[in-house]
């Protein structure tokens, strides 16, 4: 704003000056007019109040064509605004629904790898499982088959000792009778009478039973390995053994 402007008022258009200017000079000429005598005083006033009033409407209509021009140009460019903001939105969503459903397939990806890792652990293990039973080995419900299960189970928990020093002490003390029991010796007068293949007593069975076979004394297996468990801790393997002990 120049510094000649007042508050509130917007500067005077080019066409508003001639337009001012137009007014004044044939406002001049109406008062220089009224002063000739002779002349017809209405029509003069006529003459000179027309002029004013068809140029000051020239310069109006030319106002009205900018603004309206102005205002085509605001609305065009509000319009195109809305527009690259409705993209935008839309672009935005777009990426957002994107983004969630690949969210989603990774989930799903994730959660199909995990059960597909879990079926084939558990697969594995049944085939294993399978395997191992497959390598277990059927022992024959006999003197051999005992003799045979005990010395892998003596194997597996360190436990020395052979099939002739587990067979001929077994022939020795039992005969081979998993039920045999003799009711004279001293063991017996103390009330623990010597019981199975290889006659163990009820105390000793107690303290060298070997984890994994039955609690039962009378059990042939359960005998063996606790005698020869208990032969290594006192003789250094059951194949020491030749005599009773």
């Amino acid at each position: 704003m120049s510094k000649h402007s007042s508050p509130g008022h917007s500067q005077l258009t080019r066409a508003h000056k001639f337009s001012m200017a137009g007014v004044a000079a044939l406002g001049a000429a109406a008062l220089a007019v009224t002063l000739i005598p002779g002349h017809d005083t209405q029509a003069q006033a006529e003459t000179v109040s027309a002029a004013p009033v068809a140029f000051t409407t020239d310069a109006g209509a030319q106002q009205i064509k900018d603004v309206h021009a102005s205002v085509t140009d605001q609305q065009a460019t509000a319009s195109e605004k809305a527009k690259a903001a409705a993209a935008k939105l839309k672009a935005q969503q777009e990426a957002a629904a994107k983004a969630e459903a690949q969210k989603k397939a990774d989930a799903e990806a994730k959660a199909k790898a995990e059960a597909e890792a879990k079926a084939k652990k558990e697969r594995e293990a049944q085939e294993a499982a399978s395997r191992a039973a497959a390598r277990k080995p059927v022992y024959a419900n006999n003197l051999d088959g005992w003799i045979k299960q005990s010395l892998d189970i003596m194997k597996a928990k360190g436990i020395p000792g052979t099939y002739n020093g587990l067979y001929s002490n077994i022939m020795r003390e039992s005969t081979g009778n998993p039920n045999a029991i003799n009711g004279w010796d001293v063991n017996a007068q103390n009330g623990t009478p010597s019981i199975g293949l290889l006659q163990v007593i009820q105390p000793t069975f107690n303290a060298y039973h070997v984890d994994g076979t039955s609690s039962n004394i009378y059990d042939p297996v359960a005998n063996i390995t606790a005698a020869a468990n208990y032969a290594a801790d006192k003789y250094g393997s059951i194949d020491n053994v030749n005599s009773a002990y």
